[in-house]
């Protein structure tokens, strides 16, 4: 097992070409990869409702079987439980599984479940562009990916910029964030970015099954409001959009209640909140990098 520690942005669908012309990402080299993903499930959902993704990957002619645990979230940066390994010789039942591997992890969301019932639910297809961003001791992987999840007939797009840790301090994913959002030159338009908090896994699963009603919570967070964006952007139903705009200004609300003395730094939160919530009132999807990476403070 190893623990994945990533900050993922959403992207629109300008971003890539932003990003791509970042003087950073200039310098550095780049591979890109095509992957294929089978995602697996019982039909009642059952590893959907334990929060963990299992999934086949198809990248060249390796195939490798991954089982996930529920990212545990705050303002974008993740972490998560992960199992991975190769069954490119394993002895894999018709749907194409390792069930001896499974089983060998013994883990708790596969307790009591019949492994013999776990079907294909829905695939992602997407390009992967990595460059690999090393500072001060840490190792970071920029994974750029733009494809399609796939449920049935209905689909949604990929076009996101992950961030990965692989050796090093959390810190430096948002030091890198930082730079990659801000405008490369002077004139320049920032990168059009926003936090999300839904896997590729979790976002097929309401496609598949629907979006759940929003509820009203009482104290508002950013990420309250990520996931209210996430869900909106993702579903389009006018209630989840509502839902973002109150929770938004709710965060303007308690962040002004909170203010005993002038601050900058909590000037700047509020500031870039009501911007968020002017583009949330007009409908628009809040691509304020800059702007969410100062509300991260609260997040964190």
């Amino acid at each position: 097992m190893s623990d994945e520690i990533e900050l993922k942005l959403a992207l629109a669908p300008e971003g890539p070409a932003h990003l791509i012309d970042h003087p950073l990402l200039q310098t550095m080299a780049s591979r890109t990869v095509s992957l294929g993903n089978q995602y697996y499930d019982t039909a009642e959902g059952i590893l959907q409702s334990r929060r963990v993704a299992l999934r086949v990957r198809r990248q060249d002619d390796r195939r490798l079987q991954t089982l996930k645990s529920a990212a545990e979230s705050q303002g974008g940066l993740s972490s998560r439980g992960e199992w991975e390994w190769s069954i490119d010789s394993a002895a894999c039942n018709a749907a194409g599984l390792d069930l001896g591997g499974l089983r060998e992890l013994d883990h708790p969301a596969l307790s009591g479940l019949d492994l013999e019932t776990l079907r294909p639910v829905f695939t992602t297809d997407f390009e992967r562009r990595l460059w690999r961003y090393q500072i001060e001791g840490s190792d970071i992987e920029i994974a750029l990916d733009q494809g399609t999840i796939h449920v049935g007939d209905a689909s949604l797009p990929i076009c996101e910029l992950e961030l990965e840790l692989k050796h090093g301090l959390p810190e430096q994913l948002w030091a890198l964030a930082q730079r990659l959002c801000e405008p490369s030159t002077s004139g320049a338009p920032p990168l059009p970015a926003r936090p999300a908090n839904h896997s590729k896994a979790s976002r097929a699963g309401c496609l598949g099954s629907g979006w759940t009603a929003p509820i009203v919570i009482e104290t508002a967070s950013v990420d309250a409001l990520i996931d209210a964006i996430d869900n909106w952007q993702d579903s389009q139903a006018p209630a989840w959009l509502a839902t973002a705009r109150d929770r938004c200004d709710r965060l303007v609300q308690q962040w002004n209640a909170r203010r005993i003395a002038p601050h900058r730094e909590h000037d700047e939160r509020i500031e870039a909140a009501e911007r968020i919530l002017a583009d949330l009132g007009r409908g628009v999807v809040p691509w304020r990098g800059q702007d969410w990476l100062a509300l991260r403070h609260d997040a964190a």
